[in-house]
């Protein structure tokens, strides 16, 4: 498998956008931050 390049972050984010509207992006992004943050949190302490 490939990584994930700018132009599929891009096409990503477009597609987001779309979705869920420009004002709810920045509350989507705190939740996948606060879920990345503990899920690190939960594989250190194991």
């Amino acid at each position: 498998m490939g990584r994930i390049g700018l132009p599929e972050i891009i096409l990503i984010l477009v597609v987001f956008v779309i979705f869920f509207g420009p004002q709810k992006l920045p509350e989507i992004g705190a939740a996948i931050g606060k879920a990345m943050r503990e899920f690190r949190k939960f594989t250190k302490s194991k």
